[in-house]
């Protein structure tokens, strides 16, 4: 047995907001072999925009994670789809549980060019447009529960004042304002239209930090905490905006990233035979934009700090709010044809 002096530990970045996750680290042992250790907290008296829970149906499940890698029908399925399940070991404790991950080598999803995001949303669509087996511990109403739990300063949304610093004056596209206060409006109406339709096992945290392609070119799925019950779409609705509001894709290239992932998720649809409505699965894409309402309104409140942060790494304070200022108004505008859309 390798005594634990022999073992490197390296901290890997991880939501430090999250109650379920304590610690990520990368273990070295001396023959060179590396494994992903993630240590998970059992809540207790978790509270916040990120507390854990220990309802099953909850989009923050602290256990859920556990339930992924002993899936063994799961494991098969996004195999079958081209994908990757991380092998791992599990051990459960009183106060919390350690998973013991597969260090899955490649290309990081926050380096993949074009080809490889087309690739990414192929498999997913093969692996979703299979029937998934009804499991107890599988999130239900994620998108509505996620994305209205945070605490959000929603005024800002329309003061002149959070509008005239010279960080969102500067860098802010027209009309952002005016579209944004539009999706605001209408943000139960868009919970509501992705709610009613089709529905798929989704990953429901797709992104680039998320996926890493082995070089014989299947797609591991890393972070499956909130998997559950979503739109058939969803999840690309989610891997588009984040790859470009974390700066790993640039928002002058999102409209070409977009048709690219939903074109290829349809052919992967399709391959697995699927038979639905394709528009129905473009409509989940647009109007799960409706995931990012309090985005914004974080944005105009912190756009006076001396420096900002992309995913947890200091950030050209300018360049961010550009490119976040243009990914949202293509957000904005995928929200207002769901709800055109939606209507007919």
């Amino acid at each position: 047995m390798t005594a634990d002096a022999d073992v490197r530990t390296t901290t890997l970045r991880h939501n430090p907001l999250n109650a379920v996750t304590a610690t990520v680290e990368r273990l070295t042992y001396p023959d060179g072999s590396t494994a992903i250790r993630k240590q998970l907290r059992k809540p207790v008296l978790s509270s916040g925009p990120w507390a854990a829970s220990t309802d099953p149906r909850h989009w923050n499940y602290w256990r859920r994670e556990l339930e992924v890698y002993a899936d063994d029908e799961l494991r098969k399925q996004v195999a079958d789809a081209g994908l990757v399940l991380p092998a791992a070991q599990l051990a459960e404790h009183d106060d919390h549980a350690v998973l013991m991950l597969e260090d899955i080598g490649g290309t990081p999803g926050t380096q993949f060019s074009l080809a490889e995001h087309a690739a990414l949303a192929r498999a997913c669509g093969r692996w979703q447009a299979r029937p998934a087996t009804t499991q107890p511990w599988t999130s239900t109403g994620f998108l509505r529960d996620y994305s209205t739990s945070r605490d959000v300063p929603w005024h800002l949304a329309d003061d002149d004042a959070a509008w005239q610093q010279p960080l969102i004056a500067e860098t802010s596209p027209p009309g952002l304002r005016s579209a944004w206060l539009h999706l605001l409006a209408h943000r139960d109406d868009l919970l509501n239209l992705v709610a009613s339709l089709p529905r798929a096992r989704c990953h429901l945290d797709l992104w680039v930090c998320n996926v890493i392609q082995r070089p014989t070119g299947e797609i591991a799925l890393l972070d499956w905490a909130f998997t559950g019950d979503g739109a058939l779409g969803e999840d690309i609705g989610n891997h588009i905006p984040d790859a470009v509001f974390d700066l790993f894709w640039p928002a002058e290239r999102m409209g070409e990233l977009a048709e690219t992932c939903i074109g290829n998720y349809l052919d992967g649809l399709h391959e697995a035979g699927w038979r639905g409505d394709p528009d129905q699965v473009r409509l989940a894409v647009m109007a799960s934009g409706v995931k990012y309402a309090w985005f914004l309104p974080g944005l105009l409140g912190r756009a006076s700090a001396e420096s900002h942060n992309a995913y947890h790494q200091q950030a050209d304070s300018r360049h961010l709010y550009h490119q976040r200022g243009q990914a949202l108004a293509f957000v904005a505008a995928w929200c207002a044809e769901a709800l055109t859309r939606g209507r007919r």
